[in-house]
């Protein structure tokens, strides 16, 4: 037996071993509601509330923003919601149902795609964990040197790695301990700092022109659902097959859109209120938010902080290690989310002793690669449009069945839509390995890159539809002769 094909373990406090094959009938149990735990976990964070003060920064009003954030964060994560069909439907992940589209092999390209977007944002989550830790720590007179940076970090990653080698059991009880904890200690934040808002200045903020409006409903989607599209069939897939499809869309759209849309809103109340607490946002994301607070409340403040950060990081962990096995590595489950691990610290590593600054690098990888994976969700969702009958497990993992080593038109599709949206993405104030971007906004007669077109990062909106348009044109055919083999 493969590594890539063992069999499951059934307690929470042993190592999953089910990695890229089908979930057996005797192991899918549950219902579509029990999906509700680990999204919401995984999008609870406070670090929602720091969005609001991004959102602000494309200069938009405070009603731009609350619909931008609202209709941003609900289409991004009903994306998930449809991939969870998937998931239900073909009873193995994300990354190996992609090979219907792509291929067997040829589903080894957006594997590695989503294998970095998964690691990065481990990477984003486990640094802001450990910044919120220390930061808080300072206020009561720990000295937040090396030293306790140190601990910090080998604290928190060592939670994370722990829930991505333990696998989905453990998960699912630990993403519905942090639900519950994170989510009473939110409310009481909400209201411990409420008196900080300033209505007369948050509604003084100008209204944006439209090209602000779509470049803060990009940066919503890319901030939220889109970076997790390629992980949403990873859960589902325990479901029994007779779940209720519009109950799985239902339950993962709501679990994790429910908590951001009211954090983010929040925040843009908190961020329009002072332009002060805004600039700190940008610096120091989560410790920020914590200096407006009251001292007794700071140590549960780490606590919600850094598990609603943990809980997202476990579910992308978890995922990476997938992402790592689908691109073609031969070891367990468990040993890919520990490689994925170690990098994760590494990274952590580098973006807490060594960057200097985290909103740009942050805006610029969000975008960067957003573009690919919006690409790919076109693609997986126009394919998904196009069958008709149920995937055909085993011939997942035959290069010589229905689906073929490499589907050209799917990977076709993939370049192009992401060279499109490359060319009309563009971060000023990006790093410097981000500004061979926005190609196309000249050449298509938007103004280039000093335009007023340039920030509205419609690239990532071009690659999504043309993902979707493209396949759902040229990929009929190939899909209607795999469905016919079945008969």
């Amino acid at each position: 037996m493969s590594a890539n094909t063992e069999t499951p373990v059934a307690s929470a406090l042993s190592i999953e071993t089910n990695a890229l094959n089908p979930i057996d009938e005797s192991e899918r149990k549950g219902s579509p509601k029990s999906l509700f735990w680990p999204w919401f976990a995984a999008n609870v964070s406070v670090f929602g509330v720091s969005y609001g003060s991004f959102l602000l920064g494309f200069g938009v009003s405070f009603w731009q923003a609350t619909i931008i954030a609202i209709l941003g964060i609900i289409v991004s994560f009903l994306f998930c919601g449809f991939i969870s069909l998937a998931g239900k439907r073909g009873s193995a992940p994300t990354l190996t149902i992609s090979r219907a589209p792509f291929g067997v092999n040829g589903n080894r390209l957006p594997s590695l795609i989503s294998w970095i977007i998964t690691v990065g944002w481990e990477t984003v989550l486990a640094t802001l964990a450990v910044l919120a830790t220390t930061s808080v720590l300072g206020t009561f007179g720990v000295d937040t040197g090396p030293v306790t940076q140190i601990i910090a970090l080998v604290i928190i990653v060592g939670l994370i790695i722990l829930g991505g080698i333990f696998g989905f059991t453990l998960i699912m009880r630990m993403q519905t301990v942090i639900t519950i904890i994170t989510g009473l200690l939110t409310i009481i934040y909400i209201v411990l700092v409420f008196n900080h808002i300033d209505m007369a200045a948050v509604l003084a903020k100008p209204d944006g022109d439209f090209a602000a409006i779509l470049g803060g409903f990009v940066f919503m989607m890319t901030g939220f659902g889109l970076g997790w599209v390629q992980a949403a069939a990873d859960y589902s897939r325990y479901l029994p097959r007779n779940s209720s499809s519009g109950g799985v869309v239902w339950w993962t759209t709501f679990g994790s859109a429910i908590a951001p849309i009211i954090l983010v809103i929040f925040g843009l109340l908190l961020a329009g209120s002072s332009q002060e607490l805004s600039d700190a946002i940008g610096a120091d994301p989560i410790g920020a938010l914590a200096e407006i607070l009251p001292t007794w409340f700071l140590i549960p403040f780490v606590i919600v902080a850094v598990l609603g950060l943990i809980g997202g990081a476990i579910l992308d962990i978890y995922s990476s290690g997938l992402a790592l096995l689908s691109v073609g590595l031969k070891v367990p489950r468990w040993v890919a989310a520990f490689i994925d691990g170690i990098i994760m610290t590494i990274g952590t590593i580098y973006m807490v002793f060594v960057a200097g600054d985290f909103i740009g690098p942050f805006q610029a990888f969000l975008i960067t690669l957003g573009v690919p994976i919006a690409a790919w969700c076109g693609i997986f969702l126009a394919d998904m449009t196009l069958r008709k009958k149920s995937y055909a497990e085993q011939d997942f993992f035959n290069s010589k069945g229905r689906y073929g080593s490499v589907n050209w038109v799917s990977i076709g599709t993939l370049v192009v839509a992401t060279a499109v949206g490359w060319g009309l993405v563009y971060i000023s104030w990006g790093p410097d390995w981000v500004q061979w971007q926005g190609y196309l906004l000249d050449v298509l007669g938007l103004g280039g890159k000093e335009g007023t077109w340039a920030g509205a990062n419609i690239g990532v909106l071009a690659a999504l539809v043309l993902g979707y348009v493209l396949v759902l044109i040229l990929g009929g055919s190939k899909v209607r002769k795999q469905e016919a083999m079945a008969e």
